[in-house]
């Protein structure tokens, strides 16, 4: 079936040439998606609009910050109380960063409970998690620029795990510095590469929605596309609720920019960078706490660094620590309960980060730290040999019509 074009004279000339209408309409209006998928589904639609309006805010504060040491802090404080709407689009941006991580991480929890990255979706899911560490290095680099007293001493505390690398660790964290500690350079490089990152996650954007209609999407029954009766096309039905969750993400950043905008912050930001004075508890942003809870529940500098990044990494495999052949928690009784007890451990994860690292803050870590490795490396292959799961299907269409009986049935009882 044919795509069809507009018929206006300037877009057929265009057409002709570039098929960009076509293409355009083929994968954002008609693409045949999955007849089931629910309102977790819209999740990845809101990132790509977070990513946008994060390099839209973005922009437009560059063009007020200035990038130096001796005068990064003033700027933001510049761009607050002068620029007309400044204080606005500060606050935008800040509290994008963490809505943005909100959206990502609940798109991850899902795919991970609905098994979206089993074969043949692997390397979707890779380019997920690349997209995943640029957002991570983006955020942490923007942390540093307003050099405040936890920014600067946020990028020093960071930048010095690289010194846990043997034999090249400390050349390394001097190469990262531009010098012998984080100063005047490493802001300006800071700069430029949180300016820079976001448009190459717009690229590997294109990559991910490239493999995504490939392959087509997963859905909630975690079962292949057999027949056009299995899906419906994209628009209008699942940008409605694109729409919806759209609105929604809109109403909790409004009430967090206008409302709430320090909450997700430290007060000892407001203070200017200081390298002779240490704030009492350093702490990364709320999205990297159950990282930096494992980094610092393994004693040795070197350990907790390779856990910290194997916790992420770990993801890249995780298509063939699963060895399940069914992809959906729906059908697969005791992996459902094991996953929301992984997802507990996450948040105490978070919670123990944002303590200091003592007493039972750390034995708790450890524990949580331990289980996070163990849902990994030994339920998940175990389990997927063992469990006993419940019965698929036939098709998405068969399952749809069942469901509909059923509630009819119900309905007239």
């Amino acid at each position: 079936m044919s795509t069809p074009v507009p018929q206006n004279k300037v877009v057929q000339w265009i057409e002709y040439r570039i098929p960009v209408f076509s293409w355009a309409i083929a994968h954002g209006i008609d693409y045949p998606a999955p007849r089931n998928l629910n309102y977790w589904w819209t999740f990845g639609s809101m990132a790509m609009v977070m990513l946008v309006a994060q390099i839209v805010t973005g922009v437009l504060l560059s063009m007020h910050y200035t990038p130096h040491a001796d005068h990064a802090f003033d700027s933001v404080e510049h761009i607050m109380r002068d620029v007309e709407w400044g204080w606005l689009l500060r606050y935008a941006h800040a509290n994008g960063a963490s809505m943005f991580f909100v959206v990502v991480y609940i798109h991850i929890f899902r795919s991970l409970y609905y098994g979206s990255y089993k074969a043949p979706r692997e390397i979707l899911w890779w380019f997920g998690i690349i997209l995943l560490l640029l957002m991570m290095a983006t955020a942490f680099l923007g942390y540093v620029l307003p050099w405040g007293q936890m920014s600067f001493w946020g990028a020093t505390v960071i930048t010095n795990l690289f010194s846990a690398i043997p034999w090249i660790g400390d050349d390394l964290v001097e190469w990262l510095w531009g010098g012998f500690s984080v100063d005047n350079p490493t802001l300006n490089r800071f700069f430029s590469l949180h300016y820079l990152l976001p448009f190459v996650m717009c690229g590997l954007v294109f990559l991910h929605l490239w493999a995504l209609h490939h392959r087509k999407s997963n859905n909630p029954l975690g079962i292949d596309i057999k027949s056009p009766k299995d899906t419906m096309p994209f628009s209008p039905y699942c940008t409605t609720k694109d729409l919806f969750t759209g609105a929604v993400m809109l109403f909790v950043l409004l009430v967090f920019v206008f409302y709430l905008p320090n909450t997700l912050g430290e007060a000892v930001n407001y203070e200017k960078a200081n390298p002779l004075q240490t704030p009492a508890h350093i702490v990364p942003e709320w999205y990297f706490l159950p990282f930096y809870a494992i980094l610092r529940s393994v004693p040795d500098k070197l350990g907790g660094v390779i856990a910290m990044a194997a916790a992420i990494l770990i993801l890249f495999v995780l298509p063939w620590l699963d060895t399940s052949k069914v992809r959906s928690a729906r059908f697969r009784p005791i992996y459902k309960q094991l996953f929301w007890v992984f997802f507990a451990d996450c948040v105490v994860l978070g919670w123990v980060g944002a303590m200091p690292a003592e007493g039972v803050y750390l034995v708790i870590g450890r524990i949580c730290t331990i289980y996070y490795f163990v849902h990994f490396i030994l339920i998940m292959p175990i389990l997927g040999k063992v469990e006993k799961t419940k019965p698929l299907p036939e098709s998405i269409h068969q399952a749809i019509l069942e469901k509909a009986g059923k509630s009819k049935a119900e309905g007239e009882a």
